[in-house]
């Protein structure tokens, strides 16, 4: 079983979380209120397989027809039943196969319906790590990929995306990575509409491009403000409307970000670094608001905030899942997970009312029966004659010695 640890926090909410990893597992953790909040693996769906690497993950938590899609590494796209782990389709990115250095490098699950789509079909976007966007429709009856309605087109010219995001409004995305700038595409045309402007040279002359590793959308309301993390361990805030170069860059150690994510508020921004370092800024004084407590021993992959309750997760190359304390910065939980993550995803639907009968029902049972049983064997049981030890009987011998010397002293003075 997994090794879990947990801090004593009383404000530890309810929560189930799906994590991916690099053999194309996908586990289900849950915490509930009764266990005090520790964090339990409580499912595992697929075999192990490294072709089957989960690269990307998007989840449409509604309440009704909710879907899990995943991107492997072998171009492969799922789309799984979040609650039962149900395979709803599998499709291939391209009708003719990926190239190998082609894999994909960003997925979203479109969580609005688009006008131009079947009650029973899911529209998705994808990204490959060479720049081909694509704009799809899957029917889920039949598991087939529509062409009819597939959008494909260019994101970049050269270089690679190492990531993407889609608006939350679902209208917009952005992409960016090595030897890309960042661009914003608008999705309804689809057309680009705004894109970064390269750093200046240095003092001596000397041109460093910049390597995109994460990005992500600062406000649900406003698609033209925009933070990415680099490799050069930097966190950039950019504005759509102000300039093409980065309003505010900060620093934060030595090594690369690697995963950032926002939060409800619009303007605290949270990120994890190569070295396992989580932290969280404030945007709008360009401040690091403290690092969370606890060090991981890997780099982190992948944050995920929870959409209502004030908790935040991390995974990564250490194989654990963390849950993490907004407002103390605390660690909460910590789940061992034995393989490397690749990312994480909360599904807001669940409840800690949800409980398994059948086993509770078993258990009951059990405890009358054993108890039964155990009264039965104590009645039957009879008394048994205490044996004499060795050294009882030794004790004895030396009593009658002392007693026979005693005895013949007696006769000797009469």
């Amino acid at each position: 079983m997994p090794r879990t640890t947990t801090l004593e926090c009383p404000g530890c909410p309810p929560l189930k979380a799906l994590t991916f990893d690099v053999l194309g597992l996908v586990k289900v953790i849950k915490a509930r209120s009764k266990d005090g909040g520790v964090a339990k693996v409580v499912k595992r769906w697929g075999d192990p397989d490294s072709s089957k690497a989960v690269v990307a993950a998007s989840i449409d938590d509604s309440k009704s027809n909710p879907l899990l899609a995943v991107a492997r590494k072998n171009g492969l796209i799922e789309g799984l039943s979040p609650i039962t782990g149900e395979v709803c389709f599998s499709v291939s990115n391209d009708s003719t196969n990926l190239a190998v250095d082609d894999s994909i490098a960003g997925l979203h699950l479109f969580k609005k319906q688009r006008l131009d789509s079947s009650s029973r079909s899911r529209n998705m976007l994808t990204c490959t790590t060479k720049g081909k966007a694509t704009l799809s429709t899957v029917e889920l009856h039949t598991g087939s990929m529509s062409c009819d309605s597939k959008e494909a087109w260019s994101v970049c010219s050269s270089g690679e995306i190492f990531c993407c995001k889609v608006h939350d409004d679902e209208g917009f995305s952005v992409y960016g990575g090595k030897g890309v700038e960042l661009n914003i595409w608008d999705l309804e045309k689809p057309v680009k509409i705004w894109n970064s402007k390269s750093p200046p040279k240095n003092s001596l002359g000397i041109f460093t491009p910049t390597i995109f590793t994460s990005v992500t959308f600062l406000n649900k309301d406003d698609h033209r403000k925009v933070v990415a993390g680099t490799n050069e361990h930097q966190v950039r805030f950019y504005d759509v409307s102000a300039q093409r170069r980065p309003v505010l860059s900060v620093d934060f150690r030595e090594t690369p970000i690697k995963a950032v994510a926002e939060d409800l508020d619009g303007h605290t921004i949270y990120f994890g670094n190569g070295a396992g370092d989580l932290a969280s800024i404030d945007i709008r004084t360009g401040k690091v608001l403290g690092c969370f407590v606890g060090k991981c021993s890997g780099s982190i992959r992948s944050i995920a905030r929870h959409p209502e309750h004030s908790i935040v997760a991390s995974c990564g190359l250490d194989s654990y899942l963390r849950v993490w304390d907004i407002e103390s910065r605390q660690l909460l939980s910590a789940v061992y997970l034995k393989q490397h993550l690749t990312n994480v995803v909360f599904d807001s639907n669940f409840s800690d009312e949800e409980t398994v009968t059948a086993a509770t029902d078993q258990g009951e049972e059990d405890v009358p029966c054993n108890t039964k049983q155990q009264s039965e064997n104590e009645d039957e049981a009879l008394p048994v004659k205490r044996k004499k030890t060795p050294k009882d009987g030794k004790q004895k011998t030396k009593k009658k010695a002392k007693k026979a010397k005693a005895e013949a002293d007696l006769d000797d003075s009469e």
